[in-house]
C-alpha cells in the first residue's frame, strides 16, 4: 500500500518540478479596450497570465460575457463594474480572476465563487444545492453532459485557455431556461484577439500519495497513453451479433457462448500488474490567434487552441458498510485503485464584427479518458464469515463532446437589437470491457477444504465470479433561440424571446458473467487470463450467463419550448426593476427498447408546462450602496439517468446507481434580499440572505441486503425549505508607501466570502413516495425512506473561501495563497432509516506563484509554481452513530506541486 513521501522526497519532487518547461502565458500590453460582448479576449488571449489588458477591462466592466437577451454592461450607469451594474445578483470572472487562482480547469476557478463548491473534481454546488440545480452554458447555449449520471457538464473538463470569462447568476431571470435551482454557470469562449499570438506552454505535476509510489495498471492498447483506444477493445463481433439478433442469451446455444467467450480480449485487459513508481503527470498546450480588418469597421478573428494532459491517482481506499452501525461494519475491504486519465481539448473560434454587428463561430472539441486498475482485499459477514475476497477490476472510460455553435448579435437601430443562436452538441460515453474478478479464501482448516489457505474462482457466483460489462451512451442536443431588445427611452428596455431545445440519448449496458459447473481446483487457481483463455473455456465448457435485464438498451428524450417577456425599467431616480415571466412547456421520456422482442415496452413521460416569473428590484442609495430584493419560481428535472433502470458505477465514490422512473419535476420558489457596497474599481463589501422552498426535491437514498451489496437510488421527498446568508469582501492594499522599492508598484489581494446555509426535508404523517423497487398497490410512505427535518444532500453548512495575495501592478508577479473550507455534508440517505452517509470536505490550503520573465530577443514568458492541499487534507465518507464510524471511503488525498512554463510569441 502506498505510504506519504518523506520530507526529502517532497523536497526532491519540487526540485525535479522546477526544472521542467511547463504552462502558462506572458505579459502582453495592447492598447485600446472593447464594451463587452464585444469579443475582447484579453493579452492576445493567453491562457494563464492576466496581464495589462485583461485586468483593465475587467476592472473597466469589459469582459467578454455571451448571453441571451442580455446585455450585461447597462450603458450610462453610474459604475463601470459589472457585478454593480447588472440587472441580476451575478459574480464575473474574467480572464484575470480566472488566470489569479492558477487553476488549469473552470470547476477549480469556480470554488473561489461565494456560494459555489465543487464537489468530485467538475460538478458545482450552488448555495449547498446538488448539481442538478446548477445549470451549464456555452456561450448562451445549453450543453450536454458526457457523463451519464449526470445532466449537468463536469466542469474540470474545460481548460481555463479557451474562457473567455465566466459568469455565476444567483437570482433568476426569465431569459435563462426554468432548470435554474442555484444558479446559472455560463461560459464565454474567446474570440476576436486584441493582437496575433503564439503560445507553447509544457508543464508537470507530482502527487505524494501517487507519483513515485506504488500502484497498478494493465496493458490495455498500446494507444492508451493517447486517450484513443487502438481497436484492441472493440466490440467483438460475435457479441455485435448475439446482441442484434433478438435472442435471450438464455436461448442461445451453448456452443455459441462459449464462442463468444473466446472471442473477448483477455491478456491485454484483464491482468492487473503492479507498478512499484508510477510516473509524474505532464501536460502541453498549443494556443495560437490572429485577426484581421475587414473594411472601415470590420474585423474578423480566429482563435485555435490545443492542449494534451496526462494524470495518475492512486487512492489506497477503506471501504465499508453496515446494517447496524453501532456493531460496526460487516464489510470491510481495502482497495489500491489507480486511474490514468488523459484528456484532450480542442477549440476553433472565429470572431467577426462589422461596426454594431457581431458572429461568433465556436467549435469545441473535449476528450477525457480514464482507465482504471483496482485490486481490493477484505471480508464480507454476509457471504463467507470466515472467508477473505480479493477483487479485481480493469476499465476504460472514454468521454467526448463535440459542439458547435453560432451565435449573431445584431444592432437592427439605436433602439432595436436582435440576438440569435443556434448549436448542435453530440456527446458519448463508451466503456468497454469494463472487468471484474472476485477470488475467495476460505480460511478453513485444508483437512476440510483443501485450497482453504488459497484464492480460488471457481466461475459460480458462490466461490468467485468474473463479469464482463460493455457499455455506451449517446446523445445528441439540438438548440437555437432569438431575443428581441427594444429600448424605448434610456431607462426603459423591453426583451422577448424564444428558446428550443431537443434531446435524444440511448443508452445501452450489456453485462455478462462467466458461468463454470465442475471447474477443476488446479484451474480455479489460475490468474485471470489463463482462467478465461479459449482452452480452459473449450475444455471445461465455461459458457456466459447475462445480468443485464430485459431492457439493456433505453432511450431518452426532452423537448423543451420555451417562450418570454422581460421589461427592465427605472421607475424613480436610484430604482430600477427587471421582471419578467417565462412559459416553458417540456416533454421528458424514458423508453426501454425491447431487444428481446417480448412485446413489451416501458415507458415513462413527464408533460408540463411552467409559467416561472422572476422580479428584481434595485435601489441605488448612494453611488457606491446599493441594495436588491428579487424573487422567483423556476424547476428542477429529474436527470436522465435517475429515470433509467440501468445499474451504473460511480469510479468517484464506488458505488452503483439505479434509477427510478417513477421521479417526478421538483418546483423551487426562491427569494434573495441583497446589500452592496463598492468600495473602488475593483473592491466591494457585500452581503445577502436568501430562502428556497422546494416541492418535490429529487434526494438520493441507499439500500443495502444482507449480503452487504450497496444500491444507491433516487425518489421525489415530500418538500425541503433552504435558507442561509453570504458574505463577500475583496479589497487590495497599495504598498507603495513602504520605504523598499521592491513594494512600490506591489499591493495585497485579499478576497474572502462566506456562505452558511442550512436546509430540512419536510416528510409528515400521510406524505407518500415512490421508490425503484415500487410495483403495484399503495403508495408506500415518505417516512420509510426519509427522516423530517434531516438536512438536503449535498448541502454543507459552512463554506468559505480566502485569498491572500502579493502582486505586482506593473508587471506580471503574484504569490497567492488560497483557503477553501466545506463543512460535512449529506452525499444519500442511510439504508433503512440508518444515519445519512456524509462526507467531510474539510479544510483545503493552496499555494500558487507566478512569474513573468523576459527571455532573450525580448521574448515574453512566464513561470507558474503551484502546491495543493499543502495540510494534507483526507477524504472521508461515513455513517456515525453512538460513536462508531463506518467509512463508506475513506483515503490520503496527498499535497500535489506542480511547475508549467509558457512561451508566447
Amino acid at each position: 500500500m502506498s505510504k506519504p513521501l518523506s520530507l526529502a522526497r517532497l523536497l526532491l519532487i519540487s526540485t525535479a518540478l522546477i526544472a521542467p518547461v511547463a504552462v502558462a502565458q506572458t505579459d502582453t500590453t495592447t492598447g485600446g479596450t472593447t464594451s463587452a460582448n464585444q469579443g475582447n479576449s484579453g493579452d492576445a488571449g493567453m491562457s494563464t497570465t492576466p496581464g495589462v489588458t485583461d485586468a483593465a477591462a475587467a476592472a473597466q466592466g469589459t469582459v467578454d460575457v455571451s448571453i441571451p437577451g442580455a446585455d450585461i454592461v447597462v450603458t450610462g450607469r453610474r459604475s463601470s463594474n459589472i457585478s454593480q451594474s447588472a440587472p441580476q445578483v451575478v459574480n464575473v470572472l474574467s480572464a484575470a480572476d480566472i488566470k489569479r487562482t492558477g487553476e488549469g480547469d473552470i470547476a477549480g476557478s469556480l470554488q473561489r465563487v461565494t456560494g459555489l463548491s465543487v464537489v468530485s473534481g467538475g460538478y458545482v454546488y450552488v448555495r449547498g444545492l446538488g448539481d442538478r440545480y446548477s445549470l451549464a452554458l456555452l456561450n448562451g447555449s445549453p450543453l450536454p453532459s458526457p457523463e451519464p449520471l449526470k445532466r449537468v457538464v463536469p466542469l474540470d473538463i474545460f481548460p481555463t485557455s479557451v474562457i473567455a470569462s465566466t459568469l455565476v447568476q444567483k437570482s433568476y431571470s426569465a431569459n435563462f431556461p426554468g432548470e435554474f435551482g442555484g444558479g446559472v454557470i455560463n461560459l464565454t469562449t474567446k474570440a476576436i484577439p486584441t493582437e496575433s499570438y503564439l503560445e507553447i506552454g509544457l508543464g508537470s505535476s507530482a502527487n505524494t500519495e501517487t507519483s513515485g509510489q506504488l500502484g497498478y495498471t494493465y496493458y490495455g492498447s498500446k494507444s492508451d497513453w493517447t486517450g484513443f483506444d487502438d481497436g484492441t477493445r472493440d466490440v467483438p463481433r460475435l457479441l455485435k451479433q448475439a446482441i442484434g439478433s433478438g435472442t435471450p442469451f438464455s436461448n442461445i446455444p451453448r456452443a455459441d457462448l462459449r464462442a463468444i467467450g473466446m472471442s473477448f480480449e483477455n491478456s491485454n485487459t484483464s491482468v492487473v500488474q503492479r507498478t512499484n513508481s508510477l510516473p509524474f503527470n505532464f501536460s502541453g498546450s498549443l494556443n495560437a490567434g490572429t485577426a484581421f480588418d475587414m473594411g472601415s469597421d470590420g474585423r474578423l478573428g480566429i482563435i485555435a487552441t490545443a492542449s494534451y494532459s496526462n494524470k495518475w491517482r492512486t487512492r489506497d481506499n477503506l471501504q465499508q458498510a453496515s446494517l447496524n452501525v453501532e456493531q460496526g461494519a460487516g464489510k470491510s475491504y481495502q482497495q489500491v485503485a489507480t486511474d490514468n486519465q488523459v484528456t484532450v481539448n480542442g477549440l476553433l473560434g472565429f470572431g467577426l464584427e462589422l461596426g454594431d454587428q457581431k458572429l461568433r463561430w465556436t467549435n469545441l472539441y473535449i476528450r477525457d479518458t480514464l482507465k482504471r486498475s483496482a485490486l481490493a482485499v477484505g471480508r464480507n459477514d454476509g457471504l463467507i464469515q470466515t472467508a477473505d475476497y480479493m477483487n479485481q477490476s480493469t476499465a476504460w472510460y472514454e468521454r467526448q463532446l463535440i459542439n458547435t455553435q453560432l451565435v449573431g448579435e445584431f444592432k437592427l437601430s439605436d433602439a432595436l437589437s436582435l440576438d440569435m443562436r443556434g448549436s448542435y452538441a453530440n456527446s458519448q460515453r463508451e466503456a468497454p470491457y469494463e472487468r471484474d474478478f472476485e477470488y475467495v479464501r476460505s480460511n478453513v482448516d485444508t483437512s476440510i477444504d483443501p485450497v482453504g489457505d488459497r484464492f480460488i474462482n471457481a466461475l459460480n457466483r458462490q466461490r468467485g465470479d468474473a463479469a464482463i460489462t460493455f457499455s455506451d451512451l449517446n446523445e445528441d442536443l439540438w438548440s437555437g433561440s432569438a431575443d428581441l431588445s427594444y429600448k424605448f427611452s434610456p431607462d426603459v428596455s423591453l426583451t422577448a424571446g424564444y428558446a428550443y431545445t431537443d434531446t435524444k440519448r440511448r443508452s445501452s449496458r450489456y453485462e455478462l458473467h462467466y458461468d463454470a459447473t465442475n471447474l477443476p481446483i488446479p484451474v480455479q487457481q489460475l490468474r485471470p487470463d489463463y482462467l478465461l483463455s479459449d482452452a480452459s473455456i473449450q475444455l471445461y465448457d465455461i459458457s456466459l450467463l447475462e445480468f443485464s435485464g430485459n431492457y439493456p438498451v433505453y432511450d431518452a428524450a426532452l423537448r423543451v419550448h420555451a417562450g418570454y417577456g422581460q421589461i427592465q425599467a427605472k421607475i424613480v431616480p436610484g430604482l430600477t426593476i427587471n421582471a419578467g415571466v417565462r412559459y416553458e412547456k417540456g416533454e421528458q421520456s424514458v423508453t426501454g427498447v425491447d431487444v428481446y422482442n417480448t412485446g413489451v415496452t416501458p415507458f415513462n413521460q413527464i408533460r408540463q408546462d411552467y409559467w416561472l416569473p422572476a422580479v428584481t428590484i434595485t435601489y441605488e442609495a448612494t453611488r457606491k450602496l446599493q441594495f436588491r430584493a428579487s424573487g422567483s419560481k423556476t424547476i428542477a428535472r429529474p436527470q436522465f439517468r435517475e429515470l433509467v433502470a440501468q445499474p451504473f458505477l460511480d469510479t468517484d465514490s464506488n458505488r452503483f446507481y439505479r434509477g427510478n422512473p417513477y421521479l417526478q419535476d421538483s418546483q423551487l420558489w426562491n427569494a434573495d434580499i441583497r446589500a452592496e457596497w463598492y468600495l473602488g474599481r475593483e473592491e466591494r463589501l457585500t452581503g445577502a440572505v436568501f430562502y428556497k422552498k422546494i416541492e418535490n426535491p429529487i434526494e438520493t437514498f441507499t439500500t443495502i441486503t444482507d449480503t452487504y451489496a450497496v444500491t444507491t437510488s433516487f425518489a421525489n421527498a415530500p418538500e425541503a425549505t433552504l435558507y442561509g446568508l453570504e458574505l463577500e469582501a475583496q479589497k487590495y492594499v497599495p504598498l507603495d508607501g513602504w520605504d523598499s522599492a521592491f513594494f512600490q508598484s506591489r499591493r495585497i489581494a485579499l478576497i474572502a466570502n462566506y456562505t452558511y446555509t442550512q436546509s430540512k426535508l419536510k416528510v409528515r404523517e400521510g406524505d407518500t413516495t415512490i421508490p425503484y423497487t415500487y410495483t403495484v398497490g399503495d403508495l408506500p410512505a415518505a417516512s420509510d425512506y426519509f427522516m423530517n427535518g434531516v438536512p438536503l444532500t449535498g448541502q454543507s453548512d459552512h463554506l468559505v473561501n480566502l485569498q491572500i495575495g502579493l502582486e505586482d501592478t506593473d508587471k506580471l508577479s503574484q504569490q497567492t495563497l488560497l483557503l477553501t473550507y466545506a463543512s460535512p455534508r449529506v452525499t444519500s440517505r442511510g439504508p433503512n432509516l440508518q444515519p445519512d452517509i456524509k462526507e467531510k470536505p474539510g479544510l483545503t490550503l493552496d499555494f500558487v506563484a507566478r512569474q513573468g520573465i523576459t527571455l532573450p530577443g525580448g521574448v515574453k514568458s512566464e513561470l507558474k509554481f503551484e502546491a495543493r492541499n499543502i495540510t494534507g487534507r483526507k477524504y472521508q465518507e461515513f455513517q456515525e452513530q453512538g460513536g462508531t464510524k463506518v467509512y463508506y471511503n475513506r483515503y490520503k488525498l496527498g499535497t500535489t506541486l506542480a511547475a508549467s512554463f509558457t512561451v508566447a510569441f
